[in-house]
């Protein structure tokens, strides 16, 4: 592939997976200007009207098209910065291209999908034990470059239980080395709260109690959901299931949406009060 050729690209998968380390990486190879914006971070009108604006419409010192990577552009308002981004895109389309990364490829307009060549992210069921042995393997690397002390079952269940996650593995190494010195099995038992807990709120069917639970628990909310889900099944009654899987289901979609990520789940749990448990 070539600069002139280069289309508007929409990168797209889980967090973690390399969709930004990809974008760098083909700009980089081709030697062109780029500049990276977040969209989570800085996704308003404003930001492209300056920052994308004044970038997209001057001509690159190389003699060659220049590229905006958007992250995260499924944060960018869909009722108003997505359609400036759109307008942009035709603006300056002979001088600058689009490579815009997302979790989340739904929040992302059909204009700009018709904008853009789309790849996804998406390991293979066949793949995934042999890529998850590699990442494992590259994790042991680095941990005993680093000179860090580690248990290799409990380094084998951070992969499992983030896998294809690569950056929120590192992330979990590295903050639990720095606070105990050493990766043992404590590493397993820190990140989520425990089933037993969720389920003993749930029973108890107390409204505040619940508020105040979410509140004082629950910091990161990127795979709440899963643990829900996995957690709460064997617990509920068999003819229950149905109904659990159905209200997780609706929650963990909504999330990517809301405003509000403890509200989301405040009321998840709170549906999730009327499941008959075992």
């Amino acid at each position: 592939m070539s600069d002139e050729n280069f289309p508007n690209v929409i990168l797209h998968g889980t967090s973690g997976v390399g969709k930004t380390t990809v974008a760098r990486a083909i700009v980089e190879e081709l030697g062109l200007d780029y500049i990276i914006i977040n969209g989570s971070l800085n996704g308003n009108i404003d930001t492209l009207r300056n920052e994308i604006k004044n970038f997209a419409s001057t001509v690159s010192f190389a003699g060659k098209r220049k590229i905006v990577i958007l992250d995260e552009a499924d944060y960018l308002n869909a009722n108003s910065t997505q359609p400036a981004l759109r307008n942009f895109m035709d603006e300056f389309k002979d001088n600058c291209g689009f490579i815009l990364t997302c979790n989340n490829f739904h929040r992302i307009t059909e204009h700009l999908h018709s904008r853009c060549f789309i790849i996804e992210f998406k390991i293979p069921a066949k793949e995934k034990s042999k890529i998850a042995a590699k990442i494992f393997d590259r994790i042991l690397e680095i941990l005993t470059l680093e000179n860090v002390k580690f248990d290799k079952a409990s380094v084998a269940g951070v992969v499992r239980n983030y896998f294809p996650d690569f950056r929120r593995m590192l992330n979990e190494l590295q903050g639990y080395s720095r606070r105990n010195g050493e990766i043992d099995s404590g590493i397993l038992t820190t990140d989520q709260v425990d089933i037993s807990t969720i389920l003993d709120v749930l029973k108890a069917q107390n409204f505040n109690t619940l508020r105040n639970f979410v509140a004082e628990n629950f910091n990161d909310y990127s795979d709440v959901y899963e643990h829900l889900y996995n957690g709460l099944t064997p617990k509920c009654k068999t003819e229950s299931i149905p109904d659990l899987i159905l209200i997780i289901g609706k929650y963990q979609y909504q999330a990517a949406f809301v405003s509000s990520q403890e509200i989301n789940l405040a009321a998840c749990l709170i549906e999730l009060m009327t499941i008959e448990y075992k």
